[in-house]
């Protein structure tokens, strides 16, 4: 029993060793009260803490990047492929197992942010070119956090109806364009497309007569909401952003800096194994699947368990929110004024795209044709940052 005590005193002591070697290689101090103070509050500092998560998931799949980028990055377009005024986008459902999964996987490897797998309820969708057959940019859609301060002071909701209508409302965790599509303001598009028939059609045939993984009620699901989040701060490509006479996206506030993601990869292995060994149940996920929420309380948890500070938890950048409202009455629908979400002013994918061409994408190529200088090998190559894993036998990706 001795031996056992000792040893679990060693286990915490490297533990938490690790824990301040983790923060302070990422850039973290603390200040005069003790809070955890970020390296910078710009994009580019938030982009800095998250590169050692990015380079870890890469190799990660490194194998797998092996076998499946070569066939797959002819699917990325080459600048002198697009011609803006023939884009003429369509979405295209991702489903688990298929190709287009596999592309949706190598094209998030785009992101300096490492995109999550996303947890509960899942859609993803490719934004798909049809002048071309090309790929143009990603979305996924996700179940929201429980507890979001600016989405619930601007939905108006209670704790109950907050617990009712959740599940009438999706979080937009992957969006935007890859190149050269965003070169052109793509992600303005694939923004915009959230608000489309389409993706309600989509949402309605996956959930509207599903059944609650953790209620086990029958729930009558109707997307009436999206919310979304700049990677830190004012976002040029969301802020504001309306069409056609309807606002899509509205800024409604910022989170409050609490998070995960400077404890994500291995650190957060090694905690929850350490909670795991203490056989505390915070350790455990839930059905409903392994969201943020969960991954913050072992995470502060495990801190309070090595005695350590579970303000840590408070990384200090803070990400502005955004809400789309997809229903024409969504805030009403959601906060309980009204009964069934109304959708009269909702347009089509192929009405959506014509507007966001002749308003973003045609005048830009107008003004800067450096798209079409953007091949897909160098995109490729340069967005795995991995040469090794770029090349398959001495040929190039997809010249």
């Amino acid at each position: 029993m001795t031996a056992q005590v000792i040893e679990l005193k060693a286990r915490e002591a490297r533990l938490k060793r690790r824990v301040r070697q983790h923060l302070k290689k990422l850039g973290f101090r603390r200040d005069e009260n003790g809070r955890l103070v970020p390296p910078g509050l710009d994009k580019e500092a938030y982009r800095r803490v998250h590169e050692d998560q990015r380079k870890e998931k890469l190799m990660a799949s490194r194998d797998w990047l092996i076998r499946k980028a070569p066939k797959l990055s002819a699917h990325f377009a080459n600048g002198t492929e697009i011609v803006p005024e023939d884009i003429s986008p369509e979405l295209k459902i991702v489903r688990k197992g298929t190709w287009e999964s596999d592309l949706f996987r190598l094209a998030s490897f785009n992101w300096r942010v490492p995109v999550s797998d996303g947890y509960g309820r899942r859609m993803r969708f490719l934004v798909w070119d049809k002048s071309n057959d090309r790929l143009i940019g990603l979305m996924a859609l996700g179940d929201a956090v429980f507890n979001q301060k600016a989405r619930d002071a601007h939905v108006g909701w209670d704790h109950n109806m907050r617990s009712k209508s959740l599940v009438h409302l999706m979080d937009a965790y992957v969006l935007g364009a890859v190149p050269p599509y965003n070169n052109l303001l793509g992600g303005k598009l694939v923004a915009s497309l959230i608000r489309s028939r389409e993706v309600v059609k989509a949402f309605e045939a996956k959930y509207t007569s599903s059944t609650g993984l953790i209620s086990q009620a029958k729930k009558r699901a109707r997307l009436a909401a999206v919310t979304t989040s700049s990677a830190l701060g004012r976002s040029s490509i969301y802020n504001r952003l309306s069409l056609g006479g309807s606002k899509l996206l509205e800024p409604i506030g910022y989170t409050s800096g609490w998070g995960h993601f400077h404890f994500s990869g291995s650190i957060f292995d090694e905690l929850r194994d350490y909670l795991i060994s203490l056989d505390d149940p915070y350790a455990e996920g839930f059905e409903f699947g392994e969201g943020p929420n969960w991954k913050i309380r072992v995470i502060r948890k495990a801190l309070e368990r090595l005695g350590m500070d579970t303000g840590l938890a408070q990384h200090g950048f803070q990400r502005e929110v955004f809400f789309c409202s997809v229903a024409d009455n969504a805030l009403a629908f959601l906060n309980g004024s009204e009964r069934a979400p109304r959708y009269d002013s909702l347009r089509s994918v192929e009405e959506i795209s014509h507007l966001a061409k002749s308003r973003w994408m045609v005048p830009r190529a107008a003004r800067d044709m450096s798209f079409s200088s953007v091949s897909r090998e160098t995109f490729i190559s340069g967005t795995l940052q991995m040469p090794s894993v770029t090349r398959k036998k001495g040929n190039a990706l997809g010249g």
